[in-house]
């Protein structure tokens, strides 16, 4: 057995772990990084990277066969699913060098690519090693969470962990879980030439904002794709076309079987107990992320139990360094955190949606629209479809939903606005080239100025004093 001292132990190599230890090396800590999967975690590998891989070969299918009205003859494509996976693999092959651990060791990180559980309050083994720090980080991630339905054990389930291995197209692809996992999987199936059936216990996109998910829920059964809801999945069994799921609202087969119903926190197996990390489905962390019962223990990204994004991970990341490389004051917040679907269209959030902010406004909340289709880089490009709604309390944004081409893009001047808290005149200011579809962001930001400016009657008779003054 060999004993390893250091000054921060991460216990997982994803978004929030690798950040964590490029930083806390670089400026001069002693870090080990404990890994005993893959380097960069789900995100690069089964996830964030892989999944919109996957999508933009869905989208350049979808491309082919529906130019609009842009004078281009739409052609039947020809899809290789098995080179779509090649596709898959080549972004991510692209990308792995960034997160290696050969990478990694140039920092200075001494890498072990082995899981790790802990043994005391200061002591974690990995392997054959036994690491005592003065902090360790859990940075364990989440993965695919399949339900207890019975009759799975009976059939090929496929997650995001495995979907990204097959090779042969599905005839039908069934998908349990209708939120953002489920709805970008299934528009790429069905773009790539799949029979696509969504199956949802509740409300699909039932976390979204109502109208605009059902912008985009639109487009998804416009496309083709069956979109069940209020069906809860009892059983599955053989039968059918291969796959048969029983649900509340009737039976379905298909040919292969995507489970999508959620995320469960990667903490089972870190012997919590032993080192007084109390937790329930995550680790408890006060606002500082650091353990409620042991202090020398933090918790980034999913294993927090907040927001499951990857950007999540990498801004807790920050928020740990400073606290433990400089003995900083350091608290997450959570308002400024925006997110994105990337469904076609895409559907971005940032603060509050339109019922959070009025249950928690009341009356001091505007809500102010602006329409992608009169935009006129979107009416160039044949992108009309979406709308934007920003949340504004006394002057400042509270909350930003967009649906629409580019949304997560366009999301990010909101997060920037509301992190540091500025005024709805720093975005109407904001001088924008010519044409693009980023001018929906400043013309929603007018829609807030409009009427104090145009329906005024004091600005009114201001200005026409002002005009009967002029020289």
């Amino acid at each position: 057995m060999t004993r390893i001292k250091t000054d921060i132990c991460i216990i997982g190599a994803g978004s929030g772990g690798l950040s964590i230890a490029a930083g806390a090396s670089q400026m001069g800590a002693k870090v080990v990084l404990l890994e005993g999967h893959l380097m960069g975690g789900d995100c690069l590998n089964f996830g964030c990277v892989p999944s919109k891989a996957l999508i933009a070969a869905g989208k350049q299918a979808y491309a082919m066969g529906h130019t609009g009205d842009l004078g281009i003859k739409a052609v039947d494509p020809d899809i290789d699913y098995a080179a779509a996976k090649d596709h898959v693999r080549n972004v991510i092959d692209t990308i792995a060098p960034v997160d290696s651990q050969e990478r990694f060791e140039g920092f200075g990180v001494h890498v072990i690519r082995e899981f790790g559980r802990f043994i005391s309050e200061t002591e974690v083994q990995a392997g054959e090693n036994v690491i005592e720090a003065r902090r360790f980080v859990i940075a364990t991630g989440s993965g695919p969470f399949v339900p207890p339905i019975p009759g799975l054990d009976s059939v090929d389930v496929y997650t995001n962990e495995n979907i990204f291995d097959l090779r042969e197209r599905p005839d039908h692809l069934l998908v349990i879980g209708g939120g953002p996992i489920g709805m970008e999987m299934a528009q790429a199936h069905r773009r790539l030439g799949c029979k696509v059936t969504v199956i949802e216990g509740m409300k699909a996109m039932g976390k979204d904002d109502p109208e605009m998910a059902e912008i985009v829920l639109d487009k998804l059964r416009g496309e083709g794709i069956e979109i069940v809801e209020n069906a809860s999945a009892e059983k599955v069994s053989k039968g059918g076309e291969g796959v048969i799921v029983h649900t509340s609202q009737g039976d379905f087969s298909g040919t292969h079987l995507l489970m999508a119903v959620g995320r469960k926190v990667n903490i089972d197996k870190l012997d919590l107990e032993k080192a007084n990390v109390e937790y329930d489905r995550a680790v408890k962390v006060g606002a500082d992320l650091r353990s409620v019962s042991n202090k020398k223990v933090y918790a980034v990204g999913d294993a927090a139990g907040g927001l499951q994004f990857t950007h999540v991970a990498g801004y807790h990341a920050g928020v740990v360094i400073r606290s433990i490389l400089f003995g900083l004051p350091s608290k997450q917040r959570t308002d400024h955190i925006p997110w994105a679907t990337y469904t076609d269209p895409e559907l971005a959030q940032v603060g509050l949606t339109e019922a959070q902010a009025k249950e928690q406004h009341g009356d001091k909340l505007e809500v102010v629209r602006f329409p992608y289709h009169e935009n006129d880089r979107a009416i160039a490009e044949g992108k009309t479809t979406g709308l934007i709604k920003v949340m504004v309390v006394k002057g400042r944004p509270v909350g930003a939903s967009i649906v629409g081409s580019m949304a997560g893009e366009l999301i990010g001047m909101w997060a920037m606005a509301i992190a540091n808290k500025m005024k709805m005149s720093a975005i109407a200011s904001t001088v924008l080239p010519y044409p693009t579809v980023s001018e929906i962001n400043k013309r929603a930001a007018g829609a807030y100025f409009s009427p104090r400016l145009f329906d005024s009657s004091m600005v009114k008779r201001v200005v026409g004093l002002v005009q009967r003054w002029l020289p």
